[in-house]
């Protein structure tokens, strides 16, 4: 009798949602980065260069986030409205109400 050996399980990276909070592998999440230039790209590739943060594939999240400054604190820094339309339009198509 042979004991089979089970490859060890690789863990999962979780990210929290700056927008609702909730703790969600990586995969599920869209990353949004601010640039050196002070500008907030999405970043399908999650490997662009800048500060990142994390956000569900929701719009509410975004405005979520808007409303508790949750990418202004990620970024440590302040995120002009304008960023914030640009990228609610980059992202779901539609501004930011």
């Amino acid at each position: 009798m042979t004991k089979q050996v089970q490859p060890p399980k690789k863990k999962v990276p979780m990210r929290t949602c700056v927008g609702c909070r909730t703790e969600q592998p990586k995969k599920e999440l869209m990353r949004i980065v601010r640039t050196e230039e002070g500008t907030l790209i999405y970043d399908p590739t999650g490997r662009a260069h800048g500060r990142g943060a994390y956000l569900c594939k929701k719009k509410e999240c975004l405005d979520v986030a808007c409303k508790n400054h949750g990418l202004e604190r990620a970024f440590s820094a302040p995120v002009s409205k304008e960023a914030l339309m640009q990228l609610s339009v980059s992202v779901f198509g539609e501004p930011k109400e």
